[in-house]
């Protein structure tokens, strides 16, 4: 049902398709351990986006403090406004002057993200929903979240209203930290109001093991954005995707993080992670004492090449700080992605002057490696244009797993890139055309 005019509707519609003023060519993702705070994985994680929905996040947690401290019970009245009521879909289709318990208003903005009921909320704490913004920016501020601005409560089109996944990360965080007592809300599949029931917007909810909230959003500005948080085997993970081409692929990409994140946190456990060398150098070891702790025959390195002595060999039973393996086996996106590109990459090819590598690690599976190469490249390794990362198979007693290298440097280049992960706290070590 039409509620406004045709020239709000009309003017709604124009700014919801403007150009984004800070729309990125690539979507932004952080996976983070909530207990631990160890980030799993960051890509875009600090640049600019638009929340969309996910704004009412922290509508939501204002509204929960506001609880707690006595402000409003689960069943006070909230009535609408002719502002609330003309706010467009998603909706509870409002009218002015229609009411509603403040439970029933969580429910419709966790599972329904209804944009009249973010404002029946804003109005009803602070006044009106501008105050409200307000209100909401200082109190994230207050919670760490320093690169967000609100400028409402829904997460309509506003190109000043931004923050980074980070930031929705640590929000996240922060409702589950403060207030659990109303965690169960976000894990409801359903919701029902008047003669209508929605279903939740997340998808992840109740279909991948472990998902227990949280937060959907888009707008054309922003692309499909999800915040999910889950757990499994006493680890609880916030994963974070903004700027998803669809709902689709958006979610695809969260539950191939999630999925990636506890595959590596268990392997971990079991020391079936591999072994890091701490300090870069140009002489390739014993394979058995640098990939992983679960091979036998961990020996002392046996020094090659120009070096005048190997350093010892440092077994780590860690994942590196990144990673975003598929499922089963990586398969591509519905868009181009970096990590579809790196499977193409060719193997290492002749001895030629060029033919060294960099290896920063071996992996249990083949999306695991590129998604380590893609990181590594985008955060430390972007003035060295000629690396081609490539994820190379290897069979270690019956089981394959796969070298993370860069290839296509000499020996110079080789010293100079691991040099420069070092530098950073990568971990890295040089192949030889020979090795």
């Amino acid at each position: 049902m039409i509620r406004a005019p045709f020239l709000l509707v009309l003017a709604f519609l124009l700014l919801a398709g403007a150009a984004p003023s800070h729309a990125q060519s690539r979507s932004a993702a952080f996976v983070a351990d909530m207990d631990s705070g160890e980030v799993l994985h960051a890509r875009q994680a600090d640049e600019p986006r638009h929340p969309a929905s996910l704004t009412k996040m922290m509508t939501l947690y204002m509204l929960f403090e506001a609880l707690e401290d006595g402000q409003v019970s689960m069943d006070t009245t909230l009535t609408a406004s002719a502002e609330a009521a003309s706010r467009p879909a998603s909706d509870l289709g409002l009218e002015t002057g229609d009411t509603l318990s403040v439970e029933t208003a969580i429910r419709a903005l966790v599972i329904r993200s209804a944009n009249d009921v973010a404002v029946v909320v804003g109005e009803h704490l602070s006044g009106t929903e501008s105050a409200f913004a307000a209100d909401m920016t200082r109190r994230a501020a207050e919670l760490g979240l320093q690169a967000t601005l609100f400028r409402n409560a829904s997460g309509l089109p506003d190109n000043e209203q931004i923050t980074t996944a980070r930031d929705m990360a640590r929000l996240a965080h922060a409702l589950s930290r403060d207030f659990p007592q109303y965690w169960h809300y976000f894990s409801e599949e359903r919701f029902t109001y008047g003669s209508r029931t929605w279903r939740n917007h997340n998808s992840l909810v109740g279909r991948v093991d472990g998902v227990d909230g949280l937060k959907t959003g888009y707008i054309r500005a922003s692309g499909f954005n999800v915040v999910t948080t889950s757990q499994r085997n006493g680890h609880r993970l916030v994963t974070v995707v903004m700027g998803g081409r669809t709902a689709a692929v958006r979610d695809s990409h969260a539950e191939d993080l999630l999925e990636a994140a506890y595959t590596a946190i268990d392997a971990r456990a079991e020391g079936r992670l591999l072994a890091a060398l701490q300090t870069p150098r140009l002489n390739p070891v014993r394979e058995q004492a640098i990939l992983t702790a679960e091979l036998a025959d961990l020996r002392e390195p046996t020094a090659m090449g120009s070096a005048e002595g190997a350093p010892p060999v440092s077994v780590v039973l860690a994942d590196p700080a990144d990673m975003r393996p598929a499922r089963s086996r990586p398969a591509p996106l519905s868009e181009p992605t970096p990590a579809a590109q790196m499977a193409a990459a060719p193997a290492p090819q002749a001895d030629t002057a060029a033919s060294w590598a960099v290896q920063v690690g071996a992996y249990t599976s083949q999306a695991a490696a590129l998604a380590r190469l893609e990181s590594l490249r985008d955060a430390h390794l972007a003035s060295e244009p000629a690396l081609t990362p490539f994820a190379e198979a290897v069979d270690r007693n019956g089981r394959t797993l796969w070298r993370a290298r860069f290839n296509g440097v000499d020996a110079s280049g080789a010293r100079r890139v691991c040099q420069t992960l070092a530098n950073r706290g990568e971990p890295c070590f040089a192949v030889s055309p020979n090795a």
